[in-house]
């Protein structure tokens, strides 16, 4: 797996110090910066995998930064304040943020914050790429996601719902990967403000799980492709082939 590089924002010499040394200690490239100008040096020198961005950055505002990099930018950015007020959250997520955590902060929470962002980043990259597959096999299955058609081993074509189709995509997209109910329902929302899940919510992506293995595998009591993930919440365990339309 390729080491992150991430880029650690902050005008606080010390604090930007521990942090980088931190990060390094937990297998990461970590790379620092005080301001705007040093952010930009780095971006245009190479990847950066995550931004650490501090609010308050002297007389540079981290929020009109987030602001500006989201116009051509998709880096992940995790904002970091001493203001913990629910507003001062909502100015950094309003403005592109992924994630925002206030100060004074646990490191092991922190670096297990970065890992769940990174984590994300990953799987959203994984399905915009693999959306653009025209088929998908697996386990004798072929998934044809131009003609939107289902294909069993035997070669009959299975009808899914439109949730249960966009399911099936999520894991296609994700194989290998377990998934929580939170993420898996995320991906099946088309409004985009599915940000926590209910316990409702999480019943119902229960039962459309269930809905799905009835139709795709041999024994649903007993699943070969849709698993179970303990602790976690599902994960499809089989290698997905892709195909593209040309």
């Amino acid at each position: 797996m390729t080491i992150p590089r991430l880029l650690v924002v902050d005008d606080d010499v010390e604090l930007r110090q521990m942090l980088t040394q931190f990060l390094r200690q937990n297998g990461c490239i970590a790379l620092p910066a005080s301001n705007e100008a040093e952010i930009r040096k780095h971006l245009a020198a190479g990847r950066i995998d995550l931004i650490l961005l501090d609010v308050m950055l002297g007389d540079e505002s981290g929020v009109e930064i987030c602001a500006r990099l989201r116009l051509e930018q998709s880096v992940p950015i995790i904002m970091i304040s001493a203001l913990s007020a629910d507003s001062d959250r909502m100015a950094g997520y309003s403005v592109g943020a992924d994630d925002y955590i206030a100060k004074p902060f646990n490191t092991e929470l922190l670096l297990a914050r970065i890992r769940a962002v990174l984590a994300r980043a990953r799987r959203t990259s994984s399905l915009a790429h693999r959306r653009k597959m025209a088929t998908f096999s697996f386990s004798g299955w072929v998934y044809d996601s131009k003609r939107d058609e289902v294909i069993s081993p035997e070669g009959f074509q299975v009808s899914l719902s439109r949730r249960e189709t966009m399911l099936l995509q999520a894991l296609l997209a994700n194989a290998r990967i377990p998934l929580t109910r939170q993420e898996i329902a995320v991906a099946l929302d088309v409004t985009g403000e599915g940000e926590k899940t209910s316990d409702a919510e999480g019943r119902a992506i229960d039962v459309l799980v269930g809905r799905l293995r009835a139709k795709i595998e041999k024994d649903p009591k007993a699943p070969d492709m849709l698993r179970t993930e303990r602790g976690v919440g599902y994960v499809f365990a089989v290698d997905v082939v892709t195909e593209d339309d040309g």
